[in-house]
């Protein structure tokens, strides 16, 4: 007779596979550091921010991101605008090239994990894990 998980320790085994996973697919060749990566993703999938709102969603001290975000500019994946109603502040815009560089580590990193899944699952756990992404999605 089957029992059912303990919510409790299938989050902590979900959690740290998830972990697992991230930093799996982090180890893949990448162009730019995790911060950088971290940031101009933030700003390609949400829009304009300011360096203050990059380092109040990264959870990073603003000097931090301050040095993100120069490496970003310097390197041309983002650019900077004044603010249209706070002279004092700049808000910071994704690049076509800043576009492009985050999409070619993220097709890197889906080729990576689409090679692992090809090898290592047989047709019917593929249908199962395409199942357990959309169980996910719901408690997210």
């Amino acid at each position: 007779m089957s029992t059912d998980p303990d919510p409790l320790q299938l989050a902590a085994e979900l959690r740290s596979t998830i972990g697992e996973l991230v930093r799996h697919l982090r180890d893949v060749e990448s162009t730019m550091p995790q911060p950088q990566s971290a940031a101009l993703g933030l700003l390609v999938r949400e829009g304009p921010h300011t360096t203050a709102e990059l380092a109040d969603r990264q959870r990073v001290r603003h000097q931090s991101m301050a040095r993100t975000v120069a490496q970003l500019r310097e390197a041309g994946l983002i650019r900077q605008e004044a603010h249209p109603t706070d002279g004092r502040k700049v808000v910071l815009h994704a690049t076509e090239a800043g576009v492009a560089a985050l999409q070619e580590q993220r097709r890197r990193r889906e080729d990576r994990m689409a090679a692992a899944i090809e090898r290592e699952l047989s047709p019917q756990e593929r249908r199962r894990l395409g199942d357990a992404v959309a169980l996910l999605r719901r408690i997210v």
